[in-house]
């Protein structure tokens, strides 16, 4: 897999093209959600606090929360607590710079480094839930 190179940023996720065939499907999967896609635009934007975000996107904050810890496992966004001048602690996200090329190529690289099917968790494969 191809990736443009990677910023120099401290939230930087680096080389993508050094994610697994699991890490890979991860990250896809994370993206797949609109709710998700929309959250990734907004912070590419800018950087926000979770109760600023909710309202830029029109959701609660309850479901914002959802989507924010699985983009953060994903690593595609990094949280942030700042105090604020009255002494408010604020949570503040930004997006992680990540570049991921698709090729055919990429995607056959990928498949080799896939969990085999029946080892996940009870011998179940994973993504069959």
């Amino acid at each position: 897999m191809t990736t443009s190179p990677p910023g120099n940023g401290p939230g930087d996720l680096g080389d993508l093209g050094d994610l697994s065939g699991d890490e890979l499907v991860r990250v896809l999967a994370t993206l797949a959600n609109p709710h998700r896609l929309r959250v990734v635009a907004a912070l590419a934007r800018e950087r926000m606090y979770v109760s600023e975000l909710a309202r830029a996107l029109g959701i609660s904050r309850a479901l914002l929360q959802v989507h924010l810890r699985k983009l953060e496992a994903a690593g595609l966004v990094t949280a942030r607590v700042e105090v604020s001048q009255d002494g408010k602690a604020m949570k503040f996200y930004e997006v992680n710079r990540f570049a991921i090329e698709l090729t055919p190529e990429a995607v056959e690289a990928a498949e080799r480094t896939l969990t085999p099917p029946g080892d996940g968790p009870g011998g179940e494969t994973k993504g069959s839930k």
